[in-house]
């Protein structure tokens, strides 16, 4: 797929109007105020699969993270907010995967979108969040998925394959199980790819 400039325009400014449409900061007790996904899972074979993009920026405690740093494995991105149900529903599912895998050459890095560092961290002390999460109040790194498999959804998760490219996105909630099967079959596809 190719994009022209004035789609990825259209593409980015839809994503910043649907991050300004979250309603700012919410409280761990609000039911509103989020764009919610569709629960679609989307997964792209191999061979069109399109570079993901390094994001970067500090940590919840300040300190630098960058998926550069993680380059060769599973990557595991996931988009939240202490301030969205769908992310609390899901938060026990997202810790039980990221500590299964955790020596499986899988990293998961969260993204933390329109929330207070206050409000995030008690959130990941409350469900035993075991990975950091990248600051991202603006935005800024959800944009680089404008060429590959934007969403304006939260939560989302995004898997990488372990060649640094966008595999899978689902745009809403997610399951142990079903989260869990979706990383053994990106594995499985670009070990398949490296036998050929």
């Amino acid at each position: 797929m190719t994009v022209r400039p004035t789609t990825a325009r259209v593409v980015v400014l839809a994503i910043l109007m649907a991050l300004a449409g979250c309603g700012g900061v919410g409280t761990q007790g609000s039911t509103g105020g989020y764009v919610s996904g569709n629960g679609s899972i989307t997964v792209v074979d191999p061979e069109e699969r399109k570079k993901a993009p390094v994001l970067s920026g500090d940590d919840l405690e300040g300190r630098p993270l960058s998926t550069a740093d993680h380059a060769g494995d599973t990557l595991v991105i996931n988009v939240w907010g202490s301030w969205c149900p769908p992310c609390r529903k899901e938060a026990p599912a997202l810790a039980e995967v990221a500590n299964q895998y955790a020596d499986r050459d899988v990293t998961f890095v969260g993204v933390l979108v329109r929330d207070k560092p206050a409000a995030a961290l008690a959130f990941t002390r409350k469900y035993e969040t075991p990975y950091r999460s990248i600051s991202d109040f603006s935005g800024r790194n959800l944009l680089g998925f404008s060429d590959s498999l934007p969403s304006q959804a939260i939560p989302t998760t995004w898997i990488i394959d372990d060649r640094g490219r966008v595999a899978v996105r689902i745009m809403d909630e997610v399951s142990a199980s079903t989260l869990a099967g979706l990383i053994d079959d990106v594995k499985k596809s670009t070990q398949k790819e490296k036998a050929q």
